[in-house]
């Protein structure tokens, strides 16, 4: 809605930072990406609008990390593995044991996870600034190189000038706001839906795996969510509960249900979002004291402070990553990561079903580095769920490791392009696909022994 149009003075702003690369978002591409460059000698900044990184594994509460594996081996390594590790490790000892040598659905501790995320960037050299918002970019004169960023925060508006700039909002907020051209959704312009994550206490899950077990229903709960579905107790739409992230007996993160019609890239839609988010995360509480034993004490300690987003823009790179590349598992000569994530896309509707492709075990396809390079910018990186790529494909590699995997070659990148002031289509890729398989990354077999490198 418009209601007429202001036009406001022109202002000089002070710059508050100048930095050789300035990265936007904290989830886990922007983690990545920061301690990356970083521990490749620039001078890094990672600015989050929120008061603590993780995105959506802490803003949204999304209860557990997807696979790190292939389901025969760990593919995404590197600095993200490193990082779940190292959260596990700072989890009590019920839970270290438990889950000391999981690599897939490993449950997240929100809070362990924000400090976790923090002290690793900082203990690496990152600077940090929290509660801040990009307001616009500023371009060169042929509007190919950004040379700067506007901030807003509380203390007021200011510029981060820079070298390079890694668009990490998940969004590709930055990349839109610079003129890069984007797809959103679906041909009809559809979205998947929102999901709105919560945190349940006073559970019991010895009780609940006896039920389970008892009635031959999934850890999914198919069969008793359909049952409340046929009473009215849940509203049309998902069939399952998506994830149970156990993180002790008595403590379990829910994913579970949809939000339809979010645009995450709407501040209304977002409220809209929260608002319904939370009515629908009560229902499902009610529906759980009621219908599944070892809940009928169950408290909701937290939920997500956003809904959960799972697609909005993509953007148009140098090349265009398709479901036909996932099927075919293929490689490139560019290849930064390897992907073995299913393709998931949830239905756009409460009418609509949803789509699975899963690759056979131990196979994966290569992530080239072009997916990361918007057209028409010169010294800009997007990588996460916005990367260049099919609609199907996104489904595939918008997940928490995947993300790990592309900031990991950002930040590398960056700081590459960095010593040589090179523009990110200048980066020497054998160079970079050595620095990141020497920082633990797994590019593949072929990749790995003819750089002579084990990780």
């Amino acid at each position: 809605m418009n209601h007429g149009e202001v036009t406001l003075p022109a202002v000089t702003l002070p710059v508050s930072y100048d930095v050789d690369v300035v990265i936007v978002g904290g989830g886990a591409s922007g983690i990545a990406a920061a301690i990356s460059a970083a521990i490749n000698g620039a001078r890094t900044l990672l600015v989050e609008q929120r008061g603590f990184l993780g995105g959506m594994g802490t803003v949204s509460l999304v209860p557990a990390f997807c696979p790190f594996t292939d389901k025969q081996k760990p593919i995404i390594r590197g600095v993200g593995i490193k990082l779940m590790e190292r959260m596990k490790q700072a989890c009590n000892a019920e839970y270290r044991k438990e889950y000391e040598h999981t690599l897939d659905w490993v449950p997240i501790d929100a809070e362990v996870l924000k400090r976790v995320y923090e002290e690793a960037a900082m203990e690496n050299g990152v600077t940090l600034l929290y509660h801040t918002f990009v307001y616009d970019v500023i371009l060169s004169k042929d509007k190919r190189t950004i040379e700067g960023i506007i901030i807003v925060n509380k203390t007021g508006r200011s510029v981060i000038r820079c070298q390079y700039v890694i668009d990490a909002t998940g969004d590709a907020d930055i990349a839109a706001l610079a003129g890069v051209a984007f797809q959103k959704g679906g041909e009809q312009g559809e979205l998947q839906p929102g999901s709105m994550c919560y945190l349940l206490a006073n559970v019991n899950r010895q009780r609940f795996n006896q039920f389970v077990e008892e009635t031959g229903d999934t850890g999914q709960l198919h069969k008793t969510v359909e049952r409340a579905i046929s009473a009215g107790a849940l509203p049309e739409g998902r069939k399952s509960i998506s994830g149970l992230a156990w993180i002790n007996d008595y403590l379990v993160g829910v994913n579970f249900g949809h939000v339809f019609g979010i645009d995450g890239t709407k501040a209304e839609d977002l409220t809209r979002g929260a608002i319904e988010g939370r009515k629908l995360a009560e229902q499902q509480v009610q529906f759980f004291r009621h219908y599944v034993p070892g809940f009928e004490q169950a408290h909701m300690v937290a939920s997500g402070e956003q809904v959960g987003i799972r697609e909005t823009r993509r953007i148009h790179g140098d090349y265009v990553l398709t479901a036909e590349d996932f099927i075919e598992v293929r490689s490139f000569s560019d290849d930064i990561a390897r992907n073995a994530y299913y393709i998931d896309i949830h239905l756009a509707d409460s009418k609509a079903s949803m789509t699975f492709n899963h690759l056979p075990p131990g196979e994966s396809h290569g992530v080239p580095y072009r997916v990361l390079l918007p057209i028409g910018i010169n010294n800009l990186w997007v990588p996460g769920r916005a990367a260049s790529c099919d609609r199907a494909v996104q489904g595939s590699l918008r997940v928490m490791p995947n993300c790990f995997a592309m900031g990991q070659a950002s930040g590398t990148a960056a700081a590459i392009a960095l010593r040589s002031s090179a523009t990110s289509r200048e980066v020497d890729i054998t160079l970079l696909q050595q620095r990141l398989v020497e920082q633990g990354a797994w590019l593949g077999e072929d990749k790995q022994l003819n750089r002579g490198q084990t990780v």
